[in-house]
């Protein structure tokens, strides 16, 4: 019996405890809230994501989309409850590019712009682009010839950014970019123009039940 009395005085602290996160949740509204709110209670699992309407297709990331900004959706098993909060929702600006990038880090900065010359060269005989990417490229998009994806501002680098995302570049226009900050340099074709792709930001969390 001795046992059983605080055990008894514990489950009603411990429901206490989990309403209170869940009031602070709902009372979260931006992204610097989350943030603080994930640093100060050290939930599991808790993170601040960004799903992209383009690039994440999961079940999960459909039923989320359809909420509202200050929607939460709650999952439960036996033995822990997750907490997803939809926190914003914005359209950014895309564009899709293929690249070919040479790292100056691995040879140096003259030799990566000379190896870049007679890959360009060899595009501009009729090698596809796909293939020189693949045996080229420095770049995670080697193993997609070369193909980013969907992307907006911020993603790659300022020097990427300011020369890539230039409105004056026309579709399937070939272009270099000199990036002497990371010592990358880029061979790039824009593949496709802006379109706004739907973002949402999400607090996510999981307790014990």
């Amino acid at each position: 019996m001795k046992y059983v009395l605080p055990l008894i005085l514990f489950i009603p602290l411990f429901c206490i405890s989990q309403n209170t996160l869940e009031k602070q949740m709902d009372s979260i509204t931006t992204t610097e809230a989350a943030t603080e709110f994930l640093k100060v209670n050290k939930p599991e699992d808790g993170k601040v994501y960004t799903y992209n309407k383009e690039k994440h297709k999961t079940k999960l990331a459909n039923a989320l989309f359809k909420l509202s900004i200050g929607d939460k959706k709650v999952f439960k098993t036996n033995f822990k409850k997750t907490f997803y909060k939809v926190i914003n929702k914005t359209e950014v600006d895309h564009c899709k590019f293929n690249i070919i990038v040479l790292d100056g880090k691995d040879t140096s900065n003259q030799s990566a712009k000379i190896i870049r010359n007679k890959v360009l060269s060899q595009y501009n005989e009729g090698y596809k682009f796909m293939e020189l990417a693949k045996l080229h490229s420095s770049s995670p998009t080697a193993n997609m010839g070369g193909d980013t994806g969907w992307i907006k501002l911020g993603e790659i680098s300022e020097a990427f950014d300011k020369e890539a995302f230039n409105k004056e570049r026309a579709i399937n226009e070939v272009f270099t970019i000199d990036d002497l900050e990371h010592k990358k340099y880029y061979i790039v074709i824009k593949t496709q123009d802006k379109k706004p792709i739907e973002e949402i930001t999400v607090l996510k969390f999981t307790e014990d039940i």
